[in-house]
């Protein structure tokens, strides 16, 4: 992977740790209360470059790359099953591994909604804030269905398999459909630079073949269980903001958010799509602050 295209916009220093004989990279920027983010698939610890440059000044950022995924190691699927269960464990252990001495705020998208909803439910004292984007927290609400393009690639097929590994498609269409504003092409290069290879690719399938929609399904009962604490979870501060244009995590799941947890102070940015960082950072990195400047219940 070369980042000589777009090291202007990542201009960060990189960390690891291993877990299970894997290299797990996570960016640890700053000092002071920090703001934990979990990206979701097919993106990295690049998409939240902007709140990295904007809060490093006054908070500790830490950002971790999901295994396969952004700087982490590329396992085969031998070496690693890419489960919600091990993704919640890998984050587990990189927060052993830092030892923090004050609760985070965590700030979650897309897939890693759910691998940061898991591990707060397992780690609730740890947790003073919850800043919530397009994801979900739950199965699909009302039996709400998957977009068909997703379902093609949720069930393992030879041919959908094949484009997603060999031509990339899925890092490649979401450059596209993801944003709602054009991405430079800069951007579109930081985005998909860690997946240059098929086995470099095959988290981004990994992660659409484990959506559980069912508890039946193998990751299933851990979304079964965020699910049924999600309140209890985010029983403290929470922010919920939206790109409104996202084909899947739409309207629907940001008003069961709302639904759940009544008290979430919540955004619908009408401007924004799926990939919401990209198309209104400096907006997102004020409501955010401002979010961030209101005390809790402790007073802090």
């Amino acid at each position: 992977m070369t980042t000589a295209d777009f090291t202007h916009l990542y201009p960060f220093r990189s960390n690891y740790v291993t877990i299970n004989g894997l290299r797990y990279h996570y960016l640890d920027e700053g000092k002071g209360d920090p703001l934990l983010m979990i990206h979701g698939n097919p993106t990295w610890s690049f998409y939240f470059r902007h709140l990295v440059q904007t809060f490093r000044g006054h908070y500790r950022v830490i950002v971790p790359d999901h295994i396969g995924c952004g700087l982490s190691d590329k396992p085969n699927a031998r070496q690693y099953d890419f489960r919600l269960k091990s993704r919640i464990n890998d984050l587990s252990a990189l927060m052993e591994h830092l030892k923090l001495d004050r609760p985070v705020t965590l700030i979650v998208h897309d897939w890693g909604g759910m691998i940061g909803l898991g591990w707060a439910l397992r780690h609730l004292d740890q947790v003073k804030r919850l800043i919530i984007t397009n994801t979900a927290g739950f199965f699909p609400p009302n039996g709400k269905a998957i977009p068909i393009r997703l379902k093609l690639l949720r069930t393992p097929n030879p041919i959908m398999d094949w484009a997603v590994l060999h031509l990339n498609l899925f890092a490649r269409v979401a450059l596209y459909m993801a944003p709602r504003q054009k991405l430079s092409a800069d951007v579109k290069k930081g985005l998909i630079a860690p997946y240059g290879s098929p086995q470099h690719r095959l988290a981004t399938l990994k992660f659409v073949q484990d959506i559980p929609l069912t508890p039946d399904d193998p990751s299933g009962s851990i979304v079964a269980e965020v699910q049924q604490h999600l309140e209890r979870i985010c029983a403290r501060p929470t922010l919920l903001i939206w790109g409104a244009h996202d084909f899947v995590f739409d309207r629907g799941y940001f008003e069961e958010f709302r639904r759940r947890i009544p008290h979430a102070q919540s955004h619908w940015l009408t401007e924004a799509g799926h990939y919401l960082l990209e198309d209104a950072p400096e907006k997102i990195a004020g409501i955010i602050q401002n979010f961030l400047n209101q005390p809790t219940a402790n007073g802090n």
